[in-house]
């Protein structure tokens, strides 16, 4: 009710402008006429006192009264003709008014009957809480989720060998359906060819075989795969997998960007809001989500009623120091055991720089991971430990961290 009053008494204000306009129009034209005979007649006067001076003749005097009283007579008529065609036209501006009222009325309603929400209440905060909730509860399935996509893109491009390799690689799996390395390489090369239903397949049977030992982003991994496998939507099922994610790592910078994404699916743009802002002030500036919550946080906060300011775009850190192409060359033709010999040589060149010359938290970060791959749990437990007192100062940099410490199964 109270909607519908604001827009009538907003409807009477504008008809009555453009009233006071149409009346305005006419009193400028009576103005006018009256300015002129005022005009004319001071002339008049001024004949008269320019004959007293002596400065005009009787006979040019004569001839200046008789043409200005021809102008006053015209001035006059004009003005009562203005006079009478104004009464005439009350009739015109009344008939102008409802035009105009009608207009101003009748298009509103039309316009709000179309793109509006004609009885539609206005909504409290709990009531929009409850109906996110609601959607949140009753949203499809992963399998429904997967049915209604589309036909999917095409695969990337592979060569030959790599997918003579990928095929072997499914068969020694079915074979040794227990492998936790066999399932990680296939997770991992079967998302890379954009089969994410295979992948998070294999992901799911690879968590199950852990237990326990399953890491925060082994659970992240898996709700990607599984978003990926539906378009970018968020299911109860990968939801479930985020949950556990972050209750291992309440910090895991993949998990809480799809767990932003959730909120914002449902409805929830304040708490949307609030996760991705968190995330982005706390994330290095290279992190892989920045771009996505750079572009999608002004509309969120938009949503959110949030008065909010992107920071600044801070530069990126440098790419990390890393072997030349020539030693990548050279590693594709060693051994297995010269290959392992080499990966080692190089985590060793990276522990020596930095604990000589230092350097940046993802440096840090890959020398966490690197020794926990090589079956380094002390060293790497220790290089932790250090990082965390290094970067104890920089909550960005300490995120970086301790993502990278929980992936490797650490502990502070």
């Amino acid at each position: 009710m109270i909607f519908w009053l604001i827009a009538c008494a907003l409807a009477v204000l504008v008809t009555l402008v453009f009233v006071l306009a149409l009346r305005k129009g006419q009193a400028i034209a009576e103005d006018n006429a009256q300015y002129d005979i005022r005009v004319y007649k001071d002339q008049l006067s001024e004949v008269e006192k320019d004959l007293a001076r002596g400065i005009l003749s009787e006979e040019d005097a004569e001839r200046t009264r008789l043409e200005i009283s021809r102008r006053i007579l015209e001035a006059d008529r004009a003005a009562s003709e203005r006079v009478s065609a104004g009464r005439g036209s009350r009739t015109g501006t009344i008939v102008g008014v409802v035009i105009c009222a009608a207009i101003v009325v009748g298009g509103s309603v039309a316009i709000y009957a179309r793109y509006g929400a004609p009885g539609y209440p206005d909504m409290p905060l709990s009531a929009r809480i409850a109906a996110a909730d609601e959607v949140r509860a009753t949203r499809p399935t992963q399998a429904e989720a997967e049915e209604q996509l589309p036909v999917g893109a095409p695969a990337p491009e592979a060569s030959e060998e790599f997918l003579t390799l990928l095929e072997q690689l499914r068969r020694v799996v079915t074979e040794r359906p227990n492998d936790p390395q066999g399932l990680a390489l296939l997770a991992r090369n079967e998302a890379a060819m954009g089969n994410f239903k295979d992948a998070y397949a294999a992901q799911s049977r690879l968590i199950a075989i852990k237990g326990d030992e399953a890491t925060p982003s082994d659970f992240a991994d898996l709700a990607d795969m599984m978003i990926l496998a539906a378009g970018g939507y968020i299911s109860p099922e990968a939801e479930a997998a985020l949950t556990a994610a972050l209750e291992r790592q309440p910090r895991n910078g993949v998990a809480r960007y799809y767990m932003g994404l959730l909120q914002a699916q449902v409805g929830r743009f304040d708490l949307a809001f609030q996760t991705w802002r968190g995330l982005l002030e706390e994330s290095t500036p290279n992190a892989p989500w920045i771009p996505a919550i750079r572009q999608g946080l002004p509309e969120l906060a938009f949503r959110a009623g949030v008065n909010y300011e992107l920071p600044a775009l801070v530069a990126q850190t440098p790419a990390l120091r890393g072997p030349d192409a020539a030693a990548i060359e050279a590693a594709g033709d060693m051994s297995a055991e010269d290959r392992q010999a080499f990966i080692r040589n190089m985590v060793e060149q990276l522990n020596d720089r930095l604990a000589s010359e230092g350097g940046n938290a993802q440096e840090w970060a890959q020398l966490i991971g690197a020794l926990s791959t090589l079956g380094e749990s002390e060293r790497a437990q220790a290089i932790y430990a250090e990082a965390l007192n290094v970067f104890a100062e920089d909550a960005a940099s300490l995120s970086l961290i301790r993502s990278a410490g929980a992936s490797a199964g650490l502990s502070e």
